[in-house]
């Protein structure tokens, strides 16, 4: 999909409630090799909100490019975003039906669908 306009994405995740101290800690000191390959990949205002009794993940956040796919391959083929997302994943559960985890093609988080929006 190529496109010109800001592109909003939500998707969600489960947390493994065992994973909750880690993961949190992880995210407070992320490593500066993936900051920069999300914002290389266009990506800007990503957000990851937690609901601590459903131990749902809810990320959100705007994708900026004009080639998405192009960009999630860049994403897809960097160590550091892979050995990342080796540990992350290990602390989720994926709501993607068969999904290996977040390098699998049918993706790790679940996409969601805006139903709504108020600007």
């Amino acid at each position: 999909m190529s496109n010109s306009a800001t592109r909003r994405i939500a998707q969600i995740v489960r947390l493994k409630r065992d994973s909750l101290q880690a993961y949190k800690e992880c995210h407070a000191n992320v490593w500066p090799a993936v900051f920069d390959q999300i914002k290389d990949c266009n990506i800007s205002d990503y957000s990851i909100y937690l609901d601590e009794e459903s131990m749902t993940l809810f990320a959100t956040m705007k994708y900026n490019g004009i080639d998405f796919e192009a960009d999630m391959e860049k994403m897809r083929t960097s160590q550091e975003v892979r050995r990342w997302w080796e540990m992350t994943d290990n602390m989720q559960e994926s709501f993607v039906e068969g999904s290996q985890g977040s390098t699998d093609p049918k993706g790790w988080w679940k996409g969601l669908e805006e139903v709504f929006r108020c600007e």
